[in-house]
């Protein structure tokens, strides 16, 4: 089986894509601060003895939640991920361990999700490349995926002889094979990381990081980037070099297969992925035997439906349903890892009566799920003929960070998040520099998405432009689906004079933002179409403002509110800016 690793990185947004036999089977997008594997410093808000629980102020927007048994010591599963929440448990309450302005050293487990804010634990894990470090516990274990009996006591011996002092160690898959010296030096690195930590953690203050998980890159690089990966390939000059020496130090017999991508056509367009990434966001999935999935994404669960549609066999009903069965376990696990989707999950394959069939179908999907390096748990075929399965969940899932909620169907479908809009904008602009001899290009986006490309002070579109080395002229449309924009070239004289019609100094009209994404007291506000940037804008939101412009971009300007007109209701989005 052939798997490459295609890396794309953007100004705000890094994608990495999984292909195996040609097919996409992981996407993995970063766009914000790593949050998950962080540790920070926190300061206990309250203590819930009912919920046997705690919330635990990290800094980020949503206060932590910390169970009592994320603070106890337990057991270690015989585990590749780190997580050893399935151990042993003594019984003590959350009122024993936690108490309102205690301060301490917590890691997240899961990300912020939704409503909910994210979770933590006091029980810190430290990934490696060949093992988990686990500064609190003081035993040793192998990852269940290494089977052969040999081996697996060869590494637990290892492991125990390179310990210099008491603490607890996970051997993951890929140390299978591996010397002692690669162990050692596993294991120095990790507990040289774990020396920092507690060193930095004694000077920062409650509510502060103290340590970030590694980037996007590193993380593929530490958990994916093995011998049976053929490419390994990053479009970024500065990201590809800092992946070469880390590839150097920690598995050199690699280096050969990092690449670097420098062609005009993005990356991701040049192989291919671009389009498989438009159809993740499809309910519908069609199946080669002509069958297909109906894949429903819910709060509490996720439901894949499995339909013969334009498949009817040959031979008889139970063969027809048996094939499009075992044609949909493939393409299931195949949506399970690309979609990230976690939590509880029901699979309603189709009815088969015979007992055989189903075991067959069972034995198909257990082995698939081998496939996959998050931890799921099956259940048999229930009497309804469903399947209950859980995907562990760290973070929201692909369609989450894709998509947002609807504001034209409010909640009962989904749009391209505008974050993911000016990302796609970006790339479309880099492309057409690329191909196209313009100087200028003047770009039209519904206003939210609009926000996002021009970003605060107009530091994104700037970036834009250093990037294609082209002007961009950046207008709001609010008639126009958020997901909708129109980009046309044209001369930078001739777009300077048609189009920019302010000048410092100039007193003009602003409606001011409701939900704008600058930080107080600054708010963002439109004249016809023109983005402002309204550094005492905050307490006029909703209201048209007088504004006078003490700075103007081809694309926004900044400027300070020095009246207001009259007062109005929130702005909604598609009426006239």
């Amino acid at each position: 089986m052939s798997k490459e690793i295609f890396v794309n990185v953007e100004a705000r947004e890094t994608r990495v894509a999984v292909i195996e036999s040609g097919r996409l089977v992981e996407l993995h997008v970063e766009r914000e601060d790593r949050v998950v594997g962080s540790i920070y410093k926190g300061r206990v808000v309250n203590v819930l003895p009912g919920m046997d629980a705690a919330f635990v102020d990290i800094g980020l927007e949503k206060n932590a939640f910390l169970q009592a048994g994320d603070v106890l010591a337990e057991e270690d599963t015989d585990d590749d991920s780190g997580d050893r929440r399935g151990g042993r448990r003594p019984p003590v309450k959350i009122r024993d361990v936690a108490r309102p302005g205690q301060e301490m050293l917590v890691q997240v487990i899961k990300g912020p999700r939704g409503t909910k804010g994210a979770r933590v634990s006091t029980r810190v894990s430290l990934p490696g490349r060949y093992m988990v470090f686990l500064p609190d516990a003081d035993s040793v274990g192998v990852s269940r995926k290494i089977e052969l009996p040999q081996e697996r006591e060869r590494l637990k011996k290892t492991a125990q002889r390179i310990k210099t002092f008491p603490c607890g160690l996970i051997v993951r898959t890929e140390a299978e094979g591996k010397s002692e010296a690669d162990l050692r030096q596993d294991f120095e690195f990790l507990s040289h990381i774990w020396d920092q930590i507690q060193q930095k953690a004694k000077q920062t203050p409650p509510g502060r990081l103290v340590y970030q998980d590694l980037s996007l890159v590193f993380k593929v690089i530490r958990d994916i980037f093995s011998a049976d990966v053929n490419q390994f390939i990053i479009d970024d000059p500065q990201d590809y070099e800092e992946a070469v020496e880390l590839v150097e130090m920690i598995a050199p017999r690699l280096r050969d297969r990092l690449e670097h991508y420098n062609d005009s056509e993005p990356i991701f367009l040049h192989y291919g992925i671009e389009q498989e990434i438009e159809r993740l966001t499809k309910s519908k999935i069609w199946l080669k035997s002509g069958g297909y999935l109906i894949i429903d994404e819910a709060e509490a669960l996720t439901t894949i439906d499995v339909n013969t549609g334009k498949f009817v066999g040959s031979t008889s009903l139970a063969e027809t349903t048996l094939k499009t069965n075992l044609d949909a376990v493939t393409e299931v696990v195949r949506q399970l890892r690309l979609r990230d989707m976690g939590g509880m999950i029901i699979i309603d394959f189709i009815d088969m009566s015979s007992a055989r069939d189903r075991s067959h179908l069972m034995s198909a999907l257990e082995k698939a799920l081998k496939k996959d390096r998050v931890r799921t748990k099956i259940s048999h075929i229930s009497p309804l003929g469903l399947i209950e399965m859980t995907r562990k969940r760290t973070g929201e899932s692909l369609s989450q960070i894709l998509t947002d909620t609807c504001p034209y169907c409010t909640g009962r479908g989904r749009v391209s998040a505008p974050a993911a809009v000016a990302a796609k904008i970006e790339r479309a602009l880099r492309h057409r520099a690329a191909e196209e001899s313009e100087e200028a290009f003047f770009v039209q986006v519904h206003p939210t998405v609009a926000e996002y490309l021009i970003g605060p002070e107009g530091g994104y579109v700037q970036e834009v432009e250093e990037r294609i080395n082209c002007a961009v002229f950046v207008r709001a449309d609010p008639h126009r689906h958020i997901e909708d924009y129109r980009i046309l070239p044209g001369d930078l004289q001739e777009l300077e004079r048609q189009i920019v019609r302010y000048r410092n100094g100039q007193t003009v009209e602003v409606v001011v933002e409701t939900d704008s994404i600058l930080t107080l007291p600054r708010s963002g506000g439109w004249s016809d179409g023109y983005y402002v940037d309204l550094v005492n804008g905050g307490e006029y939101a909703g209201e048209r403002v007088k504004a006078r412009l003490t700075f103007v971009h081809r694309s926004y300007a900044i400027g300070e509110v020095t009246g207001t007109t009259q007062s109005r209701t929130p702005l909604d989005k598609g009426e006239p800016i």
